[in-house]
């Protein structure tokens, strides 16, 4: 599974974060979903300007399932890391949801 990180020019995107964000994708998905996904790209952007909401950075999540169509989710929160951490928690209730009614259709 491979994990691109990306963010918009007001988001210091830096190695540390990109690590921070890989490492937290890998403890989430690898072990449930590692094998029957080939990608997840993260992209993170500053959605007000200078406002600095609480909901001011969101973070979007793609995966790419094997043989599959992709699944995005998207959600907002005030930090970075914060809204990775959410889009994820939301990931991975759709992968269950989609790999599911994909097990049982095999059956």
């Amino acid at each position: 599974m491979e994990i691109r990180f990306n963010s918009d020019n007001a988001i210091e995107g830096s190695a540390d974060m990109a690590q921070a964000v890989e490492e937290r994708l890998t403890e989430r998905l690898e072990t449930r979903f590692g094998s029957r996904l080939t990608t997840i790209e993260v992209h993170v952007r500053d959605v007000d300007g200078d406002s600095n909401r609480a909901d001011g950075v969101e973070a979007r999540l793609e995966a790419r399932p094997r043989d599959g169509q992709p699944i995005f989710v998207a959600e907002r929160a005030e930090k970075p890391l914060e809204a990775v951490n959410a889009a994820l928690g939301t990931l991975v209730t759709r992968l269950d949801t989609v790999f599911g009614k994909a097990d049982r259709h095999r059956k």
